[in-house]
């Protein structure tokens, strides 16, 4: 496995090709991130780098990962993820990740968490169809019938009801890389990804 980068997203605009076709980007912060941990197979039984993101004050940090990042020289990261990979040799604690390692036209895989919608009904959660809307019914956005009565005498777990929607960990694959640039550490991608502004995004490539 590749490792990949952390970033925010910043928004979504478009921009014009050649022909004037508008193509929608996502435009995403990502970076620079510092390598905060080599994990080997001596002492933690399996290969993987840890990287770390957004340097905050060491007050907004509890003691522990504090501890955990003085003992690399780190400043105080907010975000800490890990990356399992082939080869550990080629990285080393200190070592700097930025939007360098990508190339416009390559692919991206990118995860984050969706927006949160909090309690949802069924036609919206489940894309449930609703009851007759008119003639007496008393049945417009209900469940209806959730299951038999004496026998099982339950509701199966993972039945489709109402209930919270969104705020999920969500994979948008194959975006392709628009634009970079390297000043700013942005990274412009066709499409959209997931969560709102200012959302946590882990990129990887193909």
């Amino acid at each position: 496995m590749s490792i990949g980068i952390i970033g925010k997203k910043v928004g979504m605009t478009q921009i014009f090709d050649t022909s004037g076709l508008a193509i929608p980007v996502t435009i995403i912060k990502a970076g620079p991130c510092i390598v905060t941990q080599v994990k080997n197979k001596n002492e933690h039984q399996y290969e993987a780098i840890q990287i770390g993101f957004g340097e905050v004050m060491s007050k907004h940090l509890n003691k522990p990962l504090l501890g955990h990042l003085k003992k690399t020289n780190t400043p105080p990261l907010k975000y800490l993820k890990e990356f399992k990979v082939d080869n550990i040799e080629t990285y080393n604690c200190g070592d700097l990740l930025t939007v360098d390692r990508f190339q416009v036209g390559e692919l991206l895989d990118i995860t984050g968490k969706n927006i949160g919608k909090g309690f949802s009904g069924y036609q919206k959660r489940h894309n449930f169809g609703r009851g007759p809307m008119s003639h007496g019914s008393k049945n417009h956005r209900q469940p209806g019938s959730i299951g038999p009565g004496t026998t099982p005498g339950r509701v199966y777990p993972g039945k489709k009801m109402a209930g919270h929607l969104g705020n999920q960990k969500t994979t948008i694959k194959n975006l392709e890389i628009i634009h970079i640039n390297n000043t700013d550490h942005l990274l412009v991608v066709k499409g959209s990804v997931p969560g709102k502004m200012g959302n946590l995004l882990v990129i990887k490539k193909k």
